[in-house]
């Protein structure tokens, strides 16, 4: 009988942003976004969660060697954001607002096309303590 199982990969990383529209005043984006609006930016220690569910493997009993998880989650979101300025030092943020909203599709789609379709995979970004996003919701 099949049967699935979640196993997770959680992650830590450091980076600063600005939330800010391009095509607004300063007084908008001020009303809009506050002290996210820094024009120094700011930081956050983000912590993110990996979950993938699948069958294990009837040779290994693993959904995904958790090593091998850790090393794609490494290599792609940790070295592209880890202590940078995700508005100034990354491509993926150039001309995206780096929300937390659009930050955890970002790294979504960064993990997806390195995970076995056959995987289900959900990303949670904690921004805060309190304050957190999932994608796909």
């Amino acid at each position: 009988m099949a049967h699935k199982v979640a196993v997770f990969r959680k992650e830590h990383f450091n980076a600063a942003h600005r939330l800010y529209n391009k095509g607004w005043t300063d007084a908008q984006n001020d009303a809009v976004f506050g002290l996210c609006n820094n024009p120094n930016y700011h930081g956050h220690n983000y912590e993110l969660i990996v979950k993938l569910v699948g069958e294990p493997d009837p040779a290994t009993g693993y959904v995904i060697d958790l090593k091998v998880l850790s090393d794609i989650v490494k290599e792609e979101v940790i070295a592209r954001f880890d202590h940078k300025n995700l508005n100034l030092d990354t491509v993926e943020f150039a001309e995206l607002n780096p929300t937390a909203e659009n930050i955890v599709k970002v790294i979504h789609d960064l993990l997806r096309p390195r995970i076995d379709s056959k995987l289900e995979l959900t990303v949670r970004l904690y921004e805060t303590e309190r304050n957190f996003v999932e994608y796909p919701a």
